[in-house]
């Protein structure tokens, strides 16, 4: 059997590692020719695990807001009240309650989220090796045109749409 020179440099580097917050690359959502695996793996987790978490974080009203105009409300007034009485008896417990909330093995209902989750943190060993396979494998002809923006007709762009509907 042979093995390819980048199967076996994978092997000598070890698992990669990401840097910083947990971040999906630019040229996500592409699933190059030789990355099916890894892009498979990260695809399920994200739908899988990230998403519960994401959900749970909005639950209590912890997720980020990405418009200045809107607020962030909790979606389960339960959920909201018991996260705020935690983060109360961490405060004035020095801390304890959360480091004991992290490291407790309990079922993933029983923890309750923080301020500090980051629900892409779940599939992190999967962005990282999405990652390093992507980058190797975009750079190769047959997925060259992946990496390629696309050109969207003027009669599609909005600015333009907004400024006949001015005129009208």
């Amino acid at each position: 059997m042979v093995l390819g020179y980048n199967t076996i440099k994978d092997a000598l580097s070890g698992p990669p590692t990401i840097d910083g917050p947990s971040q999906l690359p630019d040229y996500f959502p592409v699933e190059p020719r030789g990355c099916e695996k890894h892009s498979a793996r990260l695809f399920k987790c994200l739908a899988g695990e990230a998403t519960d978490k994401a959900r749970e974080m909005e639950k209590a009203g912890l997720h980020r807001v990405w418009y200045p105009d809107v607020t962030a409300t909790p979606g389960d007034e339960n959920a909201a009240r018991r996260v705020k009485e935690a983060e109360e008896a961490a405060a004035a417990g020095g801390g304890a309650a959360a480091a004991a909330n992290k490291a407790a093995p309990a079922a993933a209902e029983d923890r309750l989220p923080t301020r500090d989750d980051v629900p892409l943190d779940e599939c992190r060993t999967f962005i990282a090796y999405y990652k390093r396979c992507c980058d190797r494998e975009l750079k190769k002809k047959q997925n060259c045109l992946l990496t390629e923006p696309y050109r969207v007709q003027e009669e599609y762009r909005y600015q333009k749409q907004e400024a006949q509907q001015q005129k009208t």
